[in-house]
């Protein structure tokens, strides 16, 4: 065997040990491809696009898409129809997987409640309050938004006053009328707002909406920062500048005016010569004039 041969030779081996190597690459991963078919062979139902708390099913919402069998959420459907007019009570984006646990149980079930006992977190109670275009920030306050609270009442033992004081700092919004999601980001004008708070905060609202006025401050998406209110302000503070904490404000006592006293001039005398008799005295008594005679003796 010359030259020639041997390099063709080792250059046969080398093609058919490639051949071989590629063939068992190819094999593996089609072995693979078929496992992960078959892994995401089971189907539910997924949301279509991004699903608001409180929406009822269609089947537009809805779409198919392959799960993993060993994956499967618990709960989770597999067929549309069995979804329509449901109502959903989590919020879902595009590709979720719609599961019981997500919606609203249906009519006639022991655990058929409203939405909005879905979306109060736990240890925290929705109290609603009333407002108007005013107080309500002129409908701009959506769900899901943060307010601050402001309370305006009477001073205790002085009547005369009010103060105005935030009582309630970065408080959710939950609800707005009857709302509990908003797409369009449109004002709304409604009569009542349903916020989320703690217990102790409710006694507060509750008491302070029995009490005075109540205004909503609507704040930014990313402030959520405590701020030091101090003891309020109150109108004497308003017009006159002085700050004066609630503590200290007493109730003012009424100054007795003085008796009006009318000075009257010292009297004057003025005696006048008479030549036969003696002298004549003038006295002169604030505006009364007197005359009398003196005779010598």
């Amino acid at each position: 065997m010359n030259r020639s041969q041997a390099v063709t030779m080792v250059t046969l081996i080398a093609l058919t040990f490639a051949g071989v190597a590629s063939w068992g690459v190819y094999a593996y991963l089609k072995q693979e491809s078929v496992k992960t078919k078959q892994a995401a062979s089971f189907v539910i139902m997924v949301a279509a696009s991004d699903i608001p708390i409180g929406t009822k099913l269609n089947e537009t919402n809805l779409k198919p898409a392959g799960w993993p069998k060993d994956s499967v959420p618990a709960g989770s459907f597999t067929d549309a129809r069995s979804l329509v007019n449901r109502v959903v009570v989590r919020s879902l984006s595009a590709g979720d997987a719609v599961t019981e646990q997500k919606l609203l149980p249906k009519e006639g079930s022991a655990a058929a409640t409203g939405v909005m006992t879905y979306i109060i977190p736990q240890g925290h109670r929705a109290v609603t309050v009333g407002v108007n275009e005013v107080a309500g920030v002129a409908g701009f306050i959506a769900p899901n938004n943060r307010v601050d609270v402001v309370l305006t009442t009477a001073i205790p033992n002085n009547p005369n006053d009010t103060v105005t004081k935030i009582i309630l700092q970065n408080v959710p919004v939950l609800a707005t009328g009857q709302i509990t999601d908003q797409k369009d980001g449109k004002p709304v004008v409604v009569p009542t707002v349903t916020m989320d708070l703690t217990p102790e905060d409710s006694e507060k609202l509750v008491q302070g909406s029995h009490k005075g006025s109540l205004q909503l401050l609507l704040r930014n998406i990313i402030d959520t920062a405590q701020v030091d209110v101090k003891g309020g302000a109150t109108i004497s503070m308003v017009l006159g500048g002085v700050e004066r904490p609630m503590g200290a404000i007493a109730q003012s006592k009424p100054v007795k005016a003085r008796p009006l006293v009318r000075r009257v001039a010292p009297a004057v005398f003025r005696a006048t010569p008479v030549a036969s008799r003696g002298y004549k005295v003038t006295v002169l008594d604030g505006g009364a004039r007197t005359t009398k005679e003196f005779e010598l003796q």
